[in-house]
This record gives structure tokens, C-alpha cells and sequence, in this order.
């Protein structure tokens, strides 16, 4: 498996991560016949882990996706794997700005999480332009 392919399965972990401690620091308060619970999530700590949660699950597809495309296309997978691992440590960044409430911090992380996204997608088309 090649570095961007695991860190495919780092993203997936990251958001599961992200809401897994709550849970289980919250564990007196968390009912997991009601795992969506509004109530449980009142906690200001809470909400914006769940929120870094949700964001993860919608930031997901969009990197799985590039990633494959990028190593399916042949993009210069050097290049795919250090995006791919950029793009990791820009999500565990982000989840900490996140659960810290720093939103505009957060906000620039996100943006350039993005842009590395769109980069790692469009890297089969402009391969021929690259002096790799």
C-alpha cells in the first residue's frame, strides 16, 4: 500500500476518533440506545467534537476519492503520498482547533485542506507540467 493509501485510512480513523473520547468521558451522561442525542451534546466541548466529527465524515469522500484518482490516473505518486500526508496533518489540526474553539484558525485549516484536496484531484491532468 503506498503512503496516500494509508493515510486514506488515517482520515477515516481521524473522524472516528475525533468523537470516540467524548463519548467515553461523558459516559455517565452517554445513552447508546440514543447515540444522536441532542441532550449529550449540550456541553460546549462536546458539540464542536461532534462538530469536527461531522466535518470529518463529509471531508472524507472528497480525499478517498482524489487520492485513488490521482494513484489510478498516474499522478506522480510521490507527490500523491506527500499531499495525501500533508492533507492528514491538516485534519488533525484541524480537529484540535476545532474541539479548541479557534474558528478562524479552523476556517484556514479547512481552506487549505481543500486546496490540497483539489491539488491531489487534479495532479493526473497537469502531471505532464510537473518538473517531477
Amino acid at each position: 500500500m503506498t503512503a496516500a493509501e494509508w493515510c486514506i485510512f488515517g482520515t477515516l480513523m481521524l473522524y472516528l476518533l475525533t468523537i470516540v473520547p467524548i463519548k467515553w468521558i461523558g459516559a455517565r451522561r452517554f445513552d447508546n440506545a440514543r447515540p444522536r442525542d441532542p441532550g449529550f451534546y449540550e456541553d460546549p466541548v462536546a458539540a464542536r467534537a461532534l462538530g469536527a466529527h461531522q466535518n470529518g465524515i463529509e471531508a472524507f469522500p472528497f480525499f478517498a476519492v482524489a487520492v485513488l484518482l490521482a494513484e489510478f490516473r498516474g499522478g506522480p505518486q510521490r507527490l500523491v503520498n506527500e499531499l495525501a500526508v500533508l492533507f492528514l496533518i491538516v485534519r488533525i489540526a484541524y480537529v484540535f482547533t476545532y474541539i479548541g474553539d479557534r474558528p478562524t484558525l479552523r476556517s484556514i485549516l479547512w481552506g487549505l485542506g481543500f486546496l490540497i484536496n483539489i491539488a491531489i484531484f487534479f495532479l493526473p491532468a497537469i502531471r505532464s507540467h510537473l518538473p517531477i
